[in-house]
């Protein structure tokens, strides 16, 4: 038995459309499957966790973006229940960092069923896990802005935000702590990667491996707000990493303290401090 887990309202109802063909081939195929959906993220976790109390589930298949695919991490890992991802949001880049990102559904659906998952690691924060990037600093704080605004609607809300921020935004004061050493900084910004991208194909972590046992993490030191403009559509090709300003480093553990919050595949995790731990194969997934 398969769980079929569509947020219908992802990617302004790309989420129902497809969802509609997973059933449809599950159906067609013969492949036992329940569906599940709801309103509300916590109604759709507790659904989801109450069928796999319930029944031993052969996989589950996420038809949505990075924050289903988060609320699906929290049951399939712990449980070793294997899926996959079907992207129907924004950003997707979880389904970018598993390679179904540009995959029809056929063939994330065949694969599913005819190969065997394999083993990925998975960030976890205070208790609760993440695929992509755990992340702190100026787009958190863009975040904290694009999730009051009403207008405009999509992936353009986090673009208006961004210009909202960036004029009154100075560094932030972090303490820092890893299984090697423990220093304080000054950053603009600091992502934790488990995954390599985030926001929508953001290579904030370019050389990051979901199979190394290790978080990758990007420090942006100070620069001005004309730099940060200049070099900021470097991000999408990952050449970032390659400016004097900024930081890169691998490590199994880190610990941060600041007056800031902390975001994990787009969603809100809360105010630091917090403790991230790159649990090595933690997940099954299939990938293509």
């Amino acid at each position: 038995m398969f769980a079929v887990v569509v947020n219908p309202v992802s990617g302004k109802g790309r989420g129902a459309v497809l969802g509609a063909e997973v059933t449809g081939y599950m159906h067609s195929h013969q492949v036992p499957y329940t569906l599940i959906t709801a309103s509300t993220s916590d109604a759709l976790l507790h659904n989801l966790q109450s069928l796999s109390d319930a029944l031993d589930l052969d996989g589950i298949i996420a038809v949505g973006g990075d924050g289903l695919v988060h609320l699906v991490l929290q049951v399939a890992a712990p449980k070793s229940i294997p899926f996959t991802v079907v992207p129907a949001g924004t950003g997707n880049d979880f389904a970018r960092t598993i390679g179904t990102e540009n995959a029809t559904v056929e063939k994330i659906l065949r694969n599913a069923l005819e190969t065997n998952p394999s083993k990925i690691d998975l960030g976890l924060v205070d208790s609760e896990y993440f695929g992509a990037v755990l992340s702190t600093g100026f787009d958190s704080v863009v975040n904290e802005r694009a999730n009051n605004l009403r207008w405009p609607k999509g992936p353009t809300r986090y673009n208006a935000a961004m210009v909202l921020e960036l004029p009154k935004f100075a560094p932030i004061k972090y303490e820092i702590t890893t299984e090697s050493r423990s220093f304080e900084v000054r950053a603009m910004l600091i992502a934790i990667g488990n995954g390599s991208s985030y926001g929508g194909g953001m290579r904030v972590c370019p050389g990051a491996d979901i199979r190394d046992g290790l978080f990758d993490v990007m420090i942006l030191h100070p620069i001005s707000k004309l730099e940060f403009l200049r070099i900021f559509p470097s991000v999408y090709i990952g050449e970032h990493i390659h400016h004097d300003q900024v930081e890169t480093f691998r490590t199994r553990t880190i610990s941060i303290s600041s007056k800031a919050v902390a975001y994990a595949d787009g969603e809100r995790i809360g105010q630091l401090p917090v403790k991230a731990e790159c649990i090595e194969a933690a997940a099954l997934a299939w990938s293509l």
